[in-house]
């Protein structure tokens, strides 16, 4: 399932590596809009509100987890193209090593500062009991979360996307079924909700380390490779780093945001988590065809092969456009039918704020899926200043807007923020790939 992506058409070679990596992501995020579901249907609205008002602190753990991914994917692509296996294979030992270590670090943070950080985003108090409990649980599977994200970036590294498809399916299937098992049979609530994806991630994480194992023992190396190198590590960071960095404050800006949308109530709270789950599904999607471009931009940045990128940024083009047209469209006009699928009889406010929400946002989908294309070609090229500058100004743009289109507007003011934030952000990474920074200001 090894795939040399310096070789063959650019446009058949990603079609056929990123739509498992889509496929994947998919089921993904299907489970997590499911746990979404289950409370808001069988539980209630503020169970949807306690999900969802935890959602931006367990999103900067996925921050962190999806950074490392990236770190250690871009560098393990390099030395792939490059042939240089013994360095490749260290690169994986390295992460694996490094990966526990910081997963053990955030799940201490994360038990001692959690409830804290909901106090400073004014989670409401009906809601705060729920929201707590389901946060502790999703802390305790950190370890999981963080090794599955290492070993998909891995697979992926090496062109094989369809080893982390296999895995999710069974880890979504199983997810769904004990959300239904612990919140309708066993009546746990919020806290089932939180088990099922502690006890399927759990699973999935293990059998995909175990695999990649296997597949580390079959690569074969003409001298010994250090286990651990922290020349290595170094490597990672200079993508890693930023990378987190960059997930890290959006997901720091979603905590300001989340904390004005707090003050409006906790039907408002249930609309935005509804609305913000199915945006996010698709926002994923296509950041998931930014990380396969990355995937390919880096293994030909190591077999030198620098021309190929070009054509495969077009074909990325090309690509994510076939998914961001239908989603804005079914988002747009089919939005009612798909926030109902997350509340109750009795929700029709908290409805309607979903369905604002996406209204605003979806039809700027085809404008943020090309700067996420944009930023797949230069963070796998290293081009990391560049990568970080479009996306930090995207954020702040989002925040600062929030606050002030919300006094005239209301919660639309802040929903509005959003096409903003990305119209800007897209025009910054599209300028800094057709300037060819990409080519120039490698830090790998």
């Amino acid at each position: 399932m090894i795939t040399d992506m310096t070789e063959g058409k650019p446009f058949h070679v990603l079609w056929r590596f990123t739509i498992p990596m889509l496929v994947s992501v998919m089921f993904q995020q299907f489970y997590n809009i499911v746990d979404s579901i289950v409370a808001g249907k069988f539980v209630g609205v503020d169970a949807l509100a306690a999900v969802g008002a935890s959602y931006p602190i367990t999103m900067i753990f996925m921050a962190v987890a999806t950074g490392l991914n990236i770190g250690c994917s871009v560098v393990i692509s390099l030395y792939f193209g490059a042939r240089e296996y013994g360095k490749m294979k260290c690169c994986v030992s390295t992460s694996l090593i490094s990966t526990v270590g910081i997963a053990v670090v955030l799940s201490a943070f994360g038990f001692l500062f959690s409830s804290p950080l909901m106090r400073l985003m004014h989670t409401p108090q009906n809601i705060f009991a729920d929201s707590a409990l389901y946060l502790n649980i999703y802390i305790g599977g950190l370890i999981f979360l963080f090794l599955y994200n290492i070993c998909t970036g891995v697979f992926t590294a090496l062109g094989d996307s369809r080893t982390p498809l296999y895995f999710l399916i069974a880890s979504s299937v199983g997810n769904i079924v004990l959300d239904l098992v612990f919140v309708i049979t066993f009546h746990m609530g919020v806290a089932g909700v939180a088990w099922a994806t502690f006890l399927a991630q759990g699973v999935s994480s293990l059998l995909a380390l175990v695999t990649l194992m296997r597949r580390m023992k079959s690569v074969k190396t003409s001298e010994p490779y250090k286990k651990f190198s922290r020349s290595m590590v170094g490597k990672i960071s200079r993508v890693a780093v930023p990378s987190i960095l960059q997930q890290s404050f959006i997901s720091v800006g979603n905590l300001f945001v989340q904390g004005l949308i707090n003050s409006y109530g906790s039907a408002v709270v249930a609309g935005y988590s509804a609305g913000m789950k199915v945006n996010t599904f698709a926002i994923t999607c296509f950041s998931t065809l930014g990380n396969g471009l990355s995937s390919f931009t880096a293994q030909n940045t190591g077999a030198g092969k620098t021309e190929r990128i070009s054509q495969g940024f077009r074909a990325g083009v090309r690509l994510v456009l076939c998914v961001a047209l239908p989603a804005f469209l079914l988002f747009f006009i089919f939005g009612p039918s798909v926030i109902q699928l997350f509340m109750s009889k009795g929700s029709e406010s908290a409805a309607r704020v979903g369905m604002e929400f996406l209204r605003i946002v979806s039809p700027f989908y085809m404008i943020i899926s090309l700067k996420l294309i944009a930023d797949g070609v230069l963070r796998g090229s290293g081009s990391m200043k560049a990568f970080m500058i479009s996306t930090f100004t995207d954020l702040v743009l989002r925040v600062a807007l929030a606050f002030v289109l919300s006094v005239p507007f209301g919660a639309a003011g802040i929903w509005m923020s959003w096409p903003a934030g990305w119209m800007i952000g897209t025009g910054i990474s599209l300028f800094f790939y057709f300037t060819g920074v990409w080519k120039r200001e490698s830090t790998l």
